[in-house]
């Protein structure tokens, strides 16, 4: 998910590919990613990583048992996006192939790098983006909330922010 554009939709529409502008390009690119259904920190980054090829390909099966109900994602103005905002942005995007959205996901990330880190504690995960020249504690750019259950990691919240250097 500013990483980046400003929010999740931005890199389409505002809030679209910001959150979903998760993972470095060499797990989108692995041929044997991890497991989304495992309970750490591969698990939670392969879980982002569906999320933003989802939104690019316009999969909202995916991202309906994905995002919570009460999913929100928060733009660097404060503007809310709920789940269901998410989903009818990314049935715009239906019949994009998934090679030409990796191909777009790989080219935007070597023109915006950003790092990632994540934590996970028991059934939570935080997951976030941060601009590499500031580091993870001056130059946070997103945040996204993860819960385990059922099996999977599901989204609960996204918050954006704008980074000033």
């Amino acid at each position: 998910m500013a990483i980046f554009i400003q929010t999740r939709m931005a890199a389409i529409t505002a809030i679209t590919w910001l959150a979903c502008l998760a993972v470095p390009l060499q797990t989108i690119a692995a041929v044997a990613p991890a497991d989304e259904t495992q309970q750490t920190e591969a698990g939670v980054m392969a879980t982002d990583t569906h999320w933003s090829l989802a939104e690019m390909t316009g999969d909202t099966a995916w991202l309906d048992q994905m995002l919570l109900p009460e999913y929100r994602s928060v733009g660097n103005t404060g503007v809310v996006h709920a789940k269901d905002a998410i989903l009818a942005g990314a049935a715009k995007r239906k019949g994009t192939s998934l090679e030409q959205a990796r191909l777009k996901f790989a080219d935007y990330q070597r023109q915006h790098p950003y790092g990632s880190a994540v934590v996970v504690h028991g059934n939570t995960a935080v997951v976030t983006f941060y601009d590499p020249a500031l580091g993870p504690q001056k130059g946070v750019r997103s945040s996204d909330v993860f819960i385990y259950a059922d099996g999977h990691w599901h989204a609960l919240y996204s918050q954006h922010t704008g980074v000033q250097a």
